[in-house]
């Protein structure tokens, strides 16, 4: 994937330190209390996000990582929007408190042009054994910034697609098409809806929140010809495209998707598909490993296709969550060697032999899908996961040229703000308070107020 890098406008600035730390305290975050064990010393200090792969992670470098290389590590582990704002803080203001960060492709371009991280070209030439080639590479193309160099390594990796009861289907004699369009959903959605009593034909995120119901949204607006800006920075909001993705989102939902709709995020989703209340779900790849848990109700139940397209090939979102060395830290060769350690095939090799394949933080290495004992637990989905993260292009991922990278988000800082203030609007037309028309026309207010930053 070689697209040629967008454009910026002369105005383009760089972070101001304090914007900068309000506008990635982002509003949606991962659920669950979090710990701080923050130390001093020789050791390497780590900032990472609560969810259970990396808190397996924790448990598992005393007795293996540093038992081998002689590296303590101390971890301050905290939910996704208190590490967001504490790492903006301590990075932009180059405090070196924390050696690593956990940080997303979303932050990565401004983080990296504000030169607040350190670099890895240089340890990832000195260290074959990594094997760069291996990650995935829409993965190593987001951890890229735009001066060419290499500033993180992915935890794990994620696309979205669609997945569906294949015994519905099957009791209703319905057909899931291999790569299915949002019209073909659509119909789906309405001859599913019912099929056993309180089952929904499909459900969509509406809850407010610019990783909520933005990220599935914008993927239907980049897939039926629309962009939240043009290269030039005017927003489009109100735009024939935008209108048309977004009106049939929201009439999809109101029709024929979950009750508590303008409630109803990832979470909430993934509870009514296990729970046999939505035929569909389009979101994330990473919902397909607890559907597919063990004592899951829909084990084995479930089919899962790529994200549904109108006029692009593909649709599926990018995200990862990625160890970023703040540029500051006096012990960045003792912090590679951790972060090589825990984006490695051995790692994943480690956690598959000792909590289980399920539990492997993939989406970032080829190999873990050629891995049989990987494909043994994960056969389902493994295929078209892969697929999905190898087919998403983060610098053109619809019809338009656009001014700066990211699918289901735009790449700039402001849009923290931006996605969850729209996201509001569509939530309220979600919910049958206002009009679609009424929503888009705010929106685009709002984004013209962001774009008159960039112009």
């Amino acid at each position: 994937m070689a697209p040629p890098r967008p454009r910026h406008g002369p105005r383009r600035r760089l972070l101001r330190t304090g914007a900068a730390a309000a506008a990635l305290a982002l509003l949606s975050g991962c659920a669950g209390a979090g710990g701080t064990s923050f130390g001093g010393g020789d050791a390497l200090n780590v900032l990472m996000v609560n969810n259970p792969q990396m808190v397996e992670l924790q448990k598992l470098t005393a007795k293996h990582f540093t038992k081998e290389t002689g590296i303590k590590v101390h971890f301050t582990v905290l939910p996704e929007n208190d590490v967001r704002d504490k790492v903006s803080q301590d990075f932009s203001n180059q405090a070196g408190q924390y050696d690593i960060a956990t940080i997303s492709n979303f932050e990565l371009p401004f983080f990296a042009k504000n030169g607040w991280l350190h670099e890895l070209d240089g340890y990832v030439a000195k260290d074959p054994g990594f094997d760069q080639d291996d990650i995935l590479a829409p993965l190593r193309e987001s951890l890229t910034a735009e001066d060419g160099k290499l500033y993180a390594q992915p935890f794990y990796g994620e696309s979205s697609f669609l997945m569906y009861r294949k015994d519905i289907f099957e009791e209703e004699g319905l057909t899931m098409p291999e790569q299915p369009t949002w019209k073909e959903v659509a119909e789906l959605a309405k001859q599913t809806d019912g099929s056993r009593p309180g089952m929904k034909g499909i459900c969509l995120r509406g809850l407010p929140g610019w990783g909520e119901v933005i990220a599935p949204l914008t993927t239907v607006v980049n897939t039926m010809g629309g962009t939240w800006f043009t290269e030039d920075w005017k927003p489009q909001l109100t735009s024939p495209e935008f209108k048309k993705a977004t009106k049939f989102y929201v009439d999809l939902v109101r029709s024929h998707g979950e009750r508590g709709a303008p409630q109803s995020g990832y979470a909430e989703c993934l509870n009514n598909m296990t729970q046999g209340k939505s035929a569909m779900w389009y979101d994330a790849t990473a919902g397909a490993g607890s559907l597919e848990a063990s004592g899951s109700p829909v084990k084995g139940k479930i089919g899962y296709v790529p994200a549904p397209v109108e006029q692009t090939k593909s649709s599926g979102w990018l995200y990862t969550w990625a160890w970023g060395l703040q540029k500051a830290s006096i012990k960045s060769d003792d912090a590679w060697k951790f972060i090589s350690w825990a984006s490695s095939k051995e790692y994943e090799e480690l956690v598959g032999a000792t909590s289980g394949w399920s539990n492997v933080p993939a989406g970032k290495r080829a190999s873990t899908y050629a891995n049989p004992e990987y494909r043994a637990e994960a056969g389902a989905f493994a295929d078209v996961t892969e697929k999905a993260i190898s087919s998403a292009d983060p610098k053109n991922p619809g019809t338009q040229p656009r001014p700066t990278a990211g699918i289901q988000f735009v790449g700039v800082p402001e849009f923290t703000d931006l996605g969850t203030r729209v996201a509001q609007e569509i939530s309220a037309a979600i919910a049958g308070r206002q009009s679609v028309d009424a929503a888009l026309a705010t929106s685009q207010k709002l984004a013209e107020k962001v774009a008159e930053e960039y112009r």
